[in-house]
This record gives structure tokens, C-alpha cells and sequence, in this order.
């Protein structure tokens, strides 16, 4: 039988963690398709290799918060561990072919191909999370408002050790600029 943590509380200070995966995960996705673009448009070796080493970083980042703090949190909570055994399967499969990016550069032949695929699993990766694992965990009442904060220090921590980070796009700076125009 699943142990149920108590209901996500509102008066919890910072994120919420499904909020906090998902802004990941539409960050990501913006990532691989500004990739796609590049790629298609005949981007340059740097542009390219900068875009990628990003979408590494962010991927791997991500995936060790999943890993130490969500998915532990998530295997108390759910009656079956399907899921989560299949998100870390999954994350292994990214971590290799993020390991074989690393030891190539865009002129290789498959580089291209490599982020295609990494993207491709990584959008499924995230259907499962956000259409089967995010609703299971939200009915069994996972307490999502006390490991926010937790799953944000770390990310926090991983960003600072690893010196890594999505830079802010122009759109990025221009919609913040106007938020604080408001």
C-alpha cells in the first residue's frame, strides 16, 4: 500500500514541484526546437555547439533533481512503481546519448541526428510524466508545496557547481523588463 503524504499545503513558501518540472520541461522543449531551427536554417558550429552544450546542462540538471528528490518522493506515493523505474530507465538513456554529445562536435556526421533523437525521447519522457505520473501523484495527494522549495535549492546548488544555466533570450529580457514596467 502507497504511504500518502498530506495534501499540498498554500501557505507554503516557494514553487510548487510539479510547477517547477514543468517550467523545466517547456524550457527545454523551447531549447530543442530553437536547435531545430539552427539546424535546418544552416547554423554555425558555435551557435550549435553552445545550443546543445545548454540543453545538456539543463537536461542534466534536471534529471538529478528528479532523481534525488521527486522520484524517491513519487516511489513512497504511488501503489505501483512502473513509472518511476521507467522515468530513470528513460533518464539513463538520455544521460548516454548526452555523454556521446559531449564527445562529439556539430561537423560530425551524426551530431544532428543525436539532438533529434535526445529531443524525441525527451518529449515522450515528458508525455509520460505530465499524462500519467503528474496526475497519479496530484490524486494520491503528494505533498508538491514542501518539496519545491527542496527540488529549487538544489537545482539551484547543481546550477552554481556546474556553472550552467540557460542565458536569458532577448524575449526573456524583454517580457521581464515589462513586467516590472507594470
Amino acid at each position: 500500500m502507497a504511504k500518502s503524504s498530506t495534501a499540498a499545503s498554500t501557505s507554503s513558501p516557494g514553487p510548487d514541484a510539479i510547477e517547477l518540472l514543468l517550467a523545466d520541461h517547456r524550457n527545454v522543449e523551447k531549447l530543442f526546437k530553437k536547435y531545430e531551427e539552427l539546424a535546418e536554417e544552416g547554423g554555425t558550429y558555435n551557435e550549435r555547439e553552445a545550443l546543445a552544450a545548454t540543453i545538456c546542462a539543463e537536461l542534466t540538471v534536471h534529471a538529478q533533481v528528479e532523481e534525488e528528490i521527486f522520484y524517491p518522493a513519487a516511489r513512497d506515493t504511488l501503489d505501483k512503481e512502473d513509472l518511476v523505474d521507467e522515468a530513470i530507465v528513460e533518464h539513463a538513456t538520455a544521460k548516454d546519448l548526452i555523454a556521446q554529445l559531449a564527445d562529439m562536435s556539430p561537423d560530425d556526421d551524426l551530431y544532428d541526428a543525436k539532438v533529434k533523437v535526445l529531443s524525441e525521447l525527451i518529449e515522450h519522457h515528458v508525455e509520460e510524466e505530465e499524462e500519467e505520473m503528474f496526475p497519479k501523484l496530484k490524486k494520491a495527494k503528494l505533498d508538491t508545496a514542501s518539496l519545491g522549495p527542496k527540488m529549487a535549492e538544489r537545482k539551484q546548488q547543481l546550477v552554481e557547481e556546474l556553472g550552467v544555466g540557460a542565458e536569458p533570450t532577448e524575449e526573456d529580457r524583454v517580457a521581464t523588463s515589462l513586467q516590472f514596467r507594470e
